[in-house]
Formats: structure tokens, sequence, C-alpha cells
């Protein structure tokens, strides 16, 4: 049951205790992937495996800012800081929990926002009436050319919401894009920003995707997400 398009009268007859949240972050990808693609994707992988799930699932809202100061110099980026947004993930849990949906997984689409949800979903677990956990989609499927607004997400998009991606801008996104994530010199990064190494702020090259492979990639994510699903439902 999404509670977006739910009544108070329909969430009030769910029995159960599974609620999944999904967040990303409204954050430039490329000349030719919407800024919302973390949220969209989030969205769409969550909304699959509670399709998926034997269990009856909530599904929450989406949190649509995150932990993007990294793409500032791309007009349309939106951020918070880490502070703030943990505190927002924390009290809409808290949320979910006061109605007996207390065992979350939060669906992430958005790397930058990983730290902060796996420090937050402990100290929920630890100190609040509920049990959380953060599942990141591409982290679960076999991406290993993840990239940024790259073939992974671009595929996804494409098999999910194929009429936002810009197709006649794919040769220039992979033009003015970077093959790599950063400066990496001695095992460290040297760079704070995209736009230090990447001139449209694509990572990867998206052509290489396609909607068969975000079909496919759906199907993964999907598949990893209601087997943790069936796990916390245990806990």
């Amino acid at each position: 049951m999404h509670l977006q398009s739910a009544t108070w009268t329909d969430a009030d007859a769910v029995e159960t205790d599974l609620a999944l949240l999904p967040v990303g972050s409204t954050e430039q990808h490329g000349p030719h992937a919407p800024l919302g693609t973390d949220v969209l994707t989030a969205e769409a992988v969550a909304a699959a495996g509670a399709d998926a799930c034997d269990s009856e699932v909530v599904v929450a809202p989406a949190i649509p800012v995150g932990v993007a100061e990294e793409h500032r110099h791309f007009a349309g980026t939106l951020w918070v800081g880490e502070d703030t947004f943990r505190d927002y993930v924390r009290e809409t849990v808290a949320s979910l929990a006061h109605h007996g949906w207390d065992h979350v997984v939060v669906v992430n689409g958005h790397g930058g926002n990983v730290d902060a949800l796996r420090e937050v979903c402990a100290r929920i677990s630890r100190h609040d009436d509920a049990y959380a956990v953060a599942f990141t989609w591409f982290d679960a499927v076999d991406a290993p050319e993840m990239g940024h607004g790259g073939p992974v997400e671009t595929s996804l998009l494409q098999a999910t919401h194929g009429d936002l991606v810009r197709e006649e801008r794919l040769d220039d996104a992979a033009a003015g894009g970077a093959d790599g994530w950063g400066e990496w010199v001695s095992g460290v990064n040297l760079t704070y920003d995209t736009a230090e190494f990447s001139e449209n702020g694509t990572v990867g090259d998206p052509r290489e995707g396609s909607r068969e492979r975000g079909e496919q990639l759906l199907d993964e994510a999907s598949d990893a997400l209601t087997t943790l699903l069936d796990r916390v439902a245990e806990r």
C-alpha cells in the first residue's frame, strides 16, 4: 500500500509492521537525465519490491532532497546537511513506527546518502521504537559500471521513465563526461566536487545503457529487496 494514494482508513486497515521509505536526491545527472533521477529510481525499486513481496508492505512517500553538495555547481541541484537529512529520516521512521510499521527498509538511490543512512539507521535501531536498515539499490545489483548518470542509472530510467531521458543528448553527455569518479592518488580522492573532474556532471557512458538492461536491473534490485524484507520481517 502506497501512503501517498491511500486514505487514512485504508492505512488503518493494513495489518503489517513492514514499511519502505524511498530516499534519493534532487541533483544533476548530466544533460540527458532528470534532476530527480535518484528519487525516481528509488521509488521504482521500492514499488517493485513491495509488489513482489509475499507480505503486505507500506510504501511511504519519498524523501526527495539528500546529501548532495558535491553537485552544487550544476543548476537545479538541491542539498541539505547530513544532520538535517538524518533528523528527517529518523523522524519519518518514528512516524511510521507510531502507526505500527516499525520494521523499516530505507530504499536509497543516491550514493551521497549512504554514510548518513548507515549511521541514522543504527541510531534508530539502538535507541528508538523501530528497527531500520538502509538498502542502496545499485549496491545490490551487478553494476560495476555504475558511474553517475552513466549506463546503469540511464538504463533503469529508460525502463521506468523513458520519456524523461533526453536520448538526443546522449552523445553530448558522453563527450563531456568523465571516465571515473574523482582524482585518486595513494588511495585518496583529491576532489570534493563533481565539477572538478566532469565537465557536464556525467560519469560513464550512458550510450551503453538500454531499456532491456534497465528491466534486468529492476528485477535484480527487486529480488534483492524482497529477500531483505523477508529477513527484516523476522527481526
